[in-house]
């Protein structure tokens, strides 16, 4: 018997997900997936490294802490560490839907298993009944036998 067939109390999180719309409100999804599935890789990073780098012969040559500033948080922080941060976050999210893909497996072989179980002790119970019902058929009636003293 396979125990991880699709269970009907059991959904997975895959499931939760929000259904995409129809017309417009899809293809701006499929746009910005798109885009947030080129920016947020490593060759995007190095990419904007690449231009991080030009960039910094001119701030050395003003030597102003502003300019310095201004370059750290606009080039450094927003165009290399973004496409990091969004690699960092698609490996987590990978290890998120290993780890509830193995959860909804151990919870749809439980619940089946726990459906057999409840089935068993049903089928116990009845028999149980029909062997009461037996014994009590099989005794002598209490008014053909008076209980002796």
């Amino acid at each position: 018997m396979n125990l991880l067939k699709k269970h009907p109390y059991v959904v997975h999180p895959r499931e939760f997900a929000v259904k995409e719309g129809k017309g417009l409100p899809k293809l701006n999804s499929r746009i910005a997936v798109k885009i947030t599935r080129g920016v947020g890789t490593m060759w995007c990073a190095y990419a904007f490294l690449l231009l991080d780098l030009i960039m910094l012969p001119p701030v050395i040559k003003a030597g102003s802490i502003m300019v310095w500033v201004t370059y750290l948080a606009q080039t450094v922080l927003q165009l290399v560490l973004l496409p990091i941060i969004m690699v960092g976050q698609n490996v987590i999210q990978s290890q998120n839907e290993a780890k509830a893909d193995t959860d909804h497996n151990t919870l749809t072989y439980l619940a089946t298993l726990q459906d057999e179980q409840m089935q068993e002790l049903k089928n116990q119970t009845a028999i149980l009944l029909k062997l009461e019902e037996m014994a009590r058929k099989s005794e002598p009636s209490d008014a053909a036998n008076p209980p002796r003293i």
